[in-house]
């Protein structure tokens, strides 16, 4: 049964109807009637909530794999004759498990993860066979990608543990990794029903939270003990700097900052919009101050990453030449400082806002986007509406703009080389502080 909590959140830009299912989960859904129709579990397993480094980067490979119902081999089979497509993605706080499928097969993709939030097998077989050589695999990927592995250094400096865990697991941390603390890290999750979300596309909240239901009653045969597990606790902002030497592909630096003021929120969207320096028009010059700073040859885009407790934000720049990346860092650090001294202009505020407000709307568009949006939002239970975030950020003003930047020059920065550390600049070389 549903219990009498609806909320119709609409929008002229989208709307989720929300809705609490018997099973304590939050369901939240948006049909415009599209021909396929997609299902997204999301559990509060990030890596901000492992007990040790790589466990959830592990659980999430073992997504899909054997069950009480079915085998893996079995789920893959059935989920091709159905024409469906299954996939899992991890980020520092939620894991999202998702099946893509056409508009009527919801019953059985929503069996399939339905299983594996009641009845996952977790085998060392699996483990050591399919699970830990897809985690080398990924994680060997991520440490040849200087941007990636810029990314996650600054996490780590900039708030050490929790938010700072990586994402990925080295071979070192796998050793240590048992079946027994996957399984720990799923009970937490799935034991919490405020920890689950389940997100979909294509198909109503009312009828998707019926279908999870008795799905998830039909795998229960017992009630599990579910470890206790301590609140994780807020972030604070630290920052850092630190310099990798590294001859895999180009180099790469990051500048940013980071912030535990929610508030700023919206102003930071709007800031990391007036940082980006890509053109609107593929091979064209952008107006964006920055971008006239940037020398040819060095690509730079600029990083927003909002969590529940804090935000990073900031810009990585790659290229092959350390003297490029050098200069381009200067006009980073300067634009920052720039927008703290109230320097953006009429003109140029209004298509910060403007074009913070459309990369929020058509990110929302995309099945990635409305889950990374609204899925923490339906997790706290808060409004799942697009247009209040739209009108936090259209309500930004050059006061609030050049407020919320000056917080940041103000505070530590977070710096990042990777490369040839005998050319890359160190941060008071291109005008940061300690």
């Amino acid at each position: 049964m549903l219990r009498a909590c609806r909320i119709v959140c609409a929008s002229k830009r989208g709307f989720a109807t929300v809705v609490d299912a018997s099973t304590g989960f939050k369901v939240a859904a948006v049909d415009n009637g599209q021909p396929s129709s997609s299902v997204t579990v999301l559990l509060k397993a990030g890596s901000r909530y492992q007990t040790k480094p790589g466990v959830a980067h592990t659980l999430s490979n073992f997504a899909f794999k054997s069950t009480a119902k079915r085998s893996a081999l079995g789920t893959i089979r059935e989920a091709e004759l159905y024409g469906g497509v299954l996939s899992s993605s991890l980020s520092r706080e939620h894991l999202a498990l998702t099946a893509e499928f056409l508009r009527g097969d919801e019953e059985y993709f929503v069996d399939v993860l339905a299983s594996f939030l009641a009845a996952p097998k977790f085998t060392r077989h699996e483990l050591s066979e399919y699970v830990l050589p897809a985690v080398h695999s990924e994680s060997h990927a991520a440490s040849q990608s200087a941007p990636t592995y810029a990314l996650e250094l600054a996490h780590a400096l900039a708030f050490r543990g929790g938010l700072g865990n990586s994402l990925y697991a080295d071979s070192q941390a796998t050793g240590n990794i048992t079946a027994e603390d996957i399984r720990d890290l799923h009970a937490r999750a799935v034991g919490n029903p405020s920890s689950v979300a389940i997100l979909g596309t294509g198909i109503s909240a009312e009828s998707l939270a019926k279908l999870f239901e008795s799905a998830v009653s039909a795998h229960k045969t017992s009630v599990t003990p579910v470890p206790s597990a301590p609140a994780p606790s807020a972030t604070t902002y630290r920052g850092g700097s630190t310099r990798i030497a590294s001859a895999h592909g180009p180099q790469a630096v990051f500048v940013g900052f980071g912030s535990t003021a929610l508030a700023s929120v919206p102003a930071l969207h709007a800031l990391a919009a007036h940082l980006n320096p890509a053109p609107a028009l593929k091979w064209a010059s952008s107006a964006a101050l920055l971008a006239s700073g940037i020398p040819a040859g060095v690509h730079a885009r600029s990083v927003l990453l909002p969590y529940s407790d804090a935000t990073l934000i900031g810009v990585v720049l790659e290229g092959e030449d350390a003297a490029g990346l050098r200069e381009g860092a200067k006009a980073v650090v300067g634009a920052f400082k720039d927008a703290a001294g109230g320097k953006v202009g009429r003109e140029e505020l209004a298509r910060a806002v403007a074009r913070a407000k459309f990369q929020v709307a058509a990110g929302v568009e995309a099945r990635e986007g409305y889950v990374g949006a609204l899925g923490p939002k339906v997790l706290k239970g808060e409004t799942a509406s697009l247009q209040t975030v739209l009108d936090g950020i259209q309500g930004v003003s050059a006061a609030s703009l050049s407020q919320v930047a000056g917080d940041l020059v103000k505070s530590k920065p977070t710096y990042i080389a990777i490369g040839d550390v005998h050319a890359l600049p160190h941060a008071d070389e291109i005008g940061l502080s300690a």
